[in-house]
């Protein structure tokens, strides 16, 4: 069964930002969106697991930050944001107990945000915040279990998967803006003229979600996907899309 860990909103008026201006967030609504997130992920086939807040740590509802969770082995990060990291350790005890754990070490940094995994592809972001020396680290990790890693320098986006996610093991949505398609090697759909944030989905079982950019919707259903727009406004203003507020695995 599919499993999708998430864990309450907090202070968010405190989350770390880095592209964008800090705005007025309405918590009271963004906590009646987080609910309707978790519905849907619960429509679309998910046993989901709801954590609590953590008032010490106002990003740690972003929780796909903390773990990238593989078939095989599952990869506690260090966060980028030192904020951040004692999150790590507040989430492992909710990470799955069947397979091997490794964690990342300084000096590397990296955000799960950051790692994009389609196929037997890994594609890791070098962003802010994470840097080649967890890129390395990762790759060590799962080469044995067959990935292949590929580091991905971007320069305007907060993580790799603002900008990209993976529709399907052959086919990725992409803003090619901030990156060109042919890194993936893969099959595309480019996302609408003016929706520089649309880049971002999560898929659930048969479901494709997307929170931004009714022409890129529009995109991802004519390609034979059924999709469901979730309204997460509240949680953008804190550069956050829809893979941030999960763990599906």
């Amino acid at each position: 069964m599919i499993q999708a860990i998430t864990r309450l909103p907090g202070p968010l008026d405190r989350a770390e930002l880095t592209h964008i201006d800090r705005v007025p967030i309405d918590i009271a609504r963004a906590v009646a969106q987080h609910a309707a997130y978790r519905a849907a992920l619960e429509r679309a086939g998910a046993r989901v697991t709801v954590l609590p807040a953590l008032a010490d740590y106002p990003d740690s509802c972003f929780v796909e930050d903390v773990a990238v969770i593989l078939p095989e082995l599952v990869i506690r990060t260090r966060p980028g944001a030192v904020s951040r990291q004692g999150e790590v350790a507040a989430i492992a005890p909710h990470l799955p107990g069947d397979r091997p754990q490794v964690t990342i070490a300084a000096p590397g940094t990296i955000d799960g945000g950051d790692v994009m995994v389609v196929g037997r592809d890994i594609f890791i972001g070098l962003t802010l915040r994470t840097n080649a020396a967890a890129v390395a680290q990762v790759g060590d990790a799962v080469a044995p279990h067959g990935y292949r890693v590929t580091g991905v320098p971007l320069a305007d986006a907060l993580h790799l998967k603002t900008a990209v996610s993976a529709l399907a093991d052959d086919l990725v949505l992409v803003n090619t803006d901030w990156i060109d398609p042919a890194v993936f090697g893969r099959r595309h759909i480019a996302s609408a003229p003016g929706e520089p944030f649309a880049g971002n989905s999560l898929t659930v079982g048969g479901t494709v979600f997307h929170a931004t950019g009714a022409g890129t919707l529009a995109q991802i259903a004519a390609a034979g996907f059924a999709v469901e727009f979730l309204d997460i406004s509240e949680f953008g203003k804190c550069e956050a899309g829809l893979t941030c507020l999960s763990l599906v695995y």
